[in-house]
């Protein structure tokens, strides 16, 4: 039996060109896989499905369900963090960082940096920070300056190394199972953060660009505990990731159902959301497209003011200062932190953030080596995810 998408396929053959359906990976749903037109005509579709809030939670279940499956998360059980290591505590103005590894899965070691308000006495709210594709994102000016301006805000905040890159090199980032790894390591790095002393689990925000949207909103549909989500630069209704650790496993197409990140992003509502997006990039149409889209989803509980979108139509693939500055207004708002902390005439100020080295960062060195128990190589690590 054909699958829907074939269906969908051969009826808008006349109209536009075909989606980069993948003979040799028919369960996947990768980079640009709809043109832009099949996306509009794609979603016109699957708002068919729901009307309120009855029908958008049936359906909602089935995307979560499918997700958990696809990816084998399901499978796996995330403890708490383990073999917790932190050290080379360095003070700033307002803030502290620290290197921090610890154990998600046996054998798999998490690495970061934790950045710590200089306060005590107040419960503090918490926020994850992962980042997107390149070179050692965790360690670029960029990564650092959002960490240190949340921090100086009062809130706990965790940088963490996607899998194969910064101090996490135990097995190359492209993995056939990348995806069911970056899940498992986002879940350790939550149950990390929940465990610091003095943090308010009622608010736990997560933003991350590019790679790091995706890792925000996959986290934020599964996981409950996330309460304010900001994807940056990430949820679109054609485009479906461009690496495998986004859409190398079959969370978009189930036997049940198919789906798209504008759905999975809308898993959600109606907690707090904001979409950064850009005209540089497969965000373009978001606030004609993927921000309605959503909109209408989060109305099913009255919350519309909980999801915002920020546009920037001018600017590129990034998670630069002007993305930074919104995110900081809505996750200050929404996990209640103290924005003016961070103002110097009326202004977000970032120019009093130190600036680290790499070296300042690095979580293994020679005081601190990589456990003698941790797996090496993708041979090894496949073995434990498969």
């Amino acid at each position: 039996m054909k699958s829907s998408f074939l269906v969908l396929s051969f009826i808008l053959a006349g109209n536009v060109a075909l989606a980069q359906y993948n003979p040799e990976k028919p369960d996947l749903r990768q980079g640009r896989f709809y043109t832009e037109e099949q996306a509009a005509k794609v979603h016109q579709d699957l708002a068919q499905n729901y009307s309120d809030k009855k029908s958008w939670e049936k359906r909602a279940a089935l995307i979560r369900q499918g997700i958990l499956e696809g990816s084998e998360f399901n499978l796996l059980k995330v403890p708490k963090a383990s073999n917790v290591t932190i050290h080379s505590k360095k003070e700033f103005n307002g803030y502290s960082v620290e290197n921090v590894s610890f154990q998600s899965l046996n054998g798999i070691y998490v690495t970061g940096n934790l950045y710590r308000p200089i306060q005590t006495g107040k419960k503090m709210a918490g926020v994850l920070c992962p980042h997107g594709h390149g070179q050692d994102p965790r360690l670029k000016e960029y990564t650092q300056q959002r960490c240190a301006t949340l921090a100086r805000m009062g809130a706990v905040v965790f940088a963490y190394d996607m899998i194969g890159m910064g101090d996490m090199k135990q097995c190359d980032h492209k993995i056939p199972k990348a995806v069911k790894l970056q899940l498992a390591n986002s879940t350790a790095a939550l149950n990390f953060l929940l465990s610091q002393p003095d943090i308010d689990k009622e608010r736990i925000g997560m933003t991350g660009e590019s790679g790091g949207g995706t890792q925000t909103f996959l986290l934020a549909a599964i996981d409950n505990r996330i309460k304010v989500s900001v994807p940056v630069v990430m949820v679109s209704a054609y485009f479906f990731g461009g690496c495998i650790c986004e859409s190398g496993m079959p969370i978009h197409k189930r036997p049940t159902h198919e789906t798209t990140n504008v759905e999975i992003a809308a898993l959600a509502a109606p907690r707090p959301m904001l979409l950064v997006s850009d005209g540089g990039d497969w965000t373009k149409n978001t606030p004609n497209l993927e921000y309605p889209y959503i909109k209408r989803i989060y109305s099913f509980y009255g919350a519309e003011d909980k999801l915002e979108n920020v546009h920037l139509p001018d600017e590129k693939h990034d998670y630069g200062i002007s993305k930074r500055l919104a995110a900081y207004e809505f996750l200050a708002r929404h996990l209640k932190l103290e924005i003016n902390k961070v103002k110097v005439n009326g202004k977000i100020d970032e120019s009093i953030n130190a600036v680290l080295s790499p070296a300042q960062l690095q979580v293994f060195d020679a005081g601190h080596p990589l456990p003698a128990d941790a797996l090496k190589g993708d041979d090894a690590v496949t073995k434990l995810l498969n």
